[in-house]
């Protein structure tokens, strides 16, 4: 019998407070988790919203989707779609946006997903199983600097080069990788020195996870995005797990929470800011002690402060 594999959402109270922090409209209003996952942040914010209220949430991982099956709450509905496609919503009708990035613990640790060097399993990494090139296609035919490209921008790999000559090495001797433990032993082969206590092929399965599933490029559209669907006074909420999706999002917020001057038209009134930030937060002490994986969690409140 399969043992179902847990689950633990970081940051949960914290995200939904605040989602909700701010003043609520006399009518309905629509709230969006971009991220579905497993449904921790869904399930309570169902538990918080008002009867007129709804939460519209996405997901491309078809377990996901048979996760949000389960809920059978009126008010709440799911798209099985990367959240790319929130500008397809209506201009200015989410009141509350959460994003919570990176991948679920039963994505890590399922085998058969191949995101782990953990465990041995396919290398596979889609988010979305139903579509789309697998890491081990992708590798089978890839150039040395294309491989070398991706694994020092999306993993800031600094042995990039080697790892990827390893691999195509190896796929000119034996055939191509086709595992998890395979690529896991040729990067330990290949990369000499490491930070104490990480697998010397962490970054190189995060750059490959990041690339094959186009989470940056995914992030920045999501992004732009959300200035188009969140309501005057609405709350954009984002965890991100590592240095290259914060950046993304400090930078966004950043960008937008300063009024724009046109250097072609000095007199003009400048361009309103778009966004108000208003809190980084990280997990207490005693989440991380109680769920590791969340250490390296950030997340990132900003106020939607213009009309779309």
């Amino acid at each position: 019998m399969d043992i179902p594999l847990q689950h633990t959402t970081v940051l949960l109270d914290e995200a939904v407070d605040a989602l909700l922090g701010g003043a609520l409209p006399d009518g309905p209003a629509t709230w969006v988790d971009a991220t579905f996952g497993r449904g921790g942040h869904s399930r309570l914010l169902l538990s918080r919203l008002r009867p007129q209220d709804r939460l519209i949430a996405f997901d491309k991982d078809p377990d996901a989707i048979q996760e949000a099956a389960r809920i059978t709450d009126a008010r709440f509905s799911i798209r099985h779609e990367g959240f790319r496609h929130l500008g397809e919503l209506p201009a200015g009708s989410v009141q509350g946006l959460l994003m919570d990035l990176g991948v679920s613990s039963p994505q890590i640790d399922n085998p058969q997903r191949g995101f782990s060097f953990r465990f041995d399993g396919p290398l596979d990494m889609r988010m979305d199983t139903t579509r789309g090139e697998s890491v081990a296609e992708w590798l089978a035919t890839a150039e040395l600097q294309q491989i070398s490209e991706v694994i020092r921008d999306y993993g800031e790999e600094r042995f990039a080069f080697p790892i990827a000559k390893a691999i195509v090495a190896r796929r000119q001797e034996r055939g191509p990788i086709s595992t998890t433990a395979e690529l896991a032993e040729l990067v330990a082969g290949t990369v000499k020195t490491r930070e104490p206590g990480q697998n010397p092929a962490t970054r190189t399965f995060q750059a490959l996870r990041i690339f094959i599933n186009a989470e940056l490029e995914e992030l920045q559209q999501a992004l732009e995005a959300s200035l188009a669907v969140l309501a005057p006074g609405g709350r954009l909420a984002v965890i991100s797990f590592h240095s290259l999706e914060d950046r993304i999002v400090k930078q966004f917020i950043a960008k937008h929470s300063k009024e724009v001057f046109d250097r072609r038209a000095p007199f003009a009134a400048p361009q309103a800011m778009k966004l108000d930030a208003l809190e980084r937060i990280r997990p207490s002490a005693d989440e991380v002690a109680r769920n590791p994986r969340s250490r390296s969690a950030i997340m990132r409140v900003a106020l939607r402060t213009e009309a779309a």
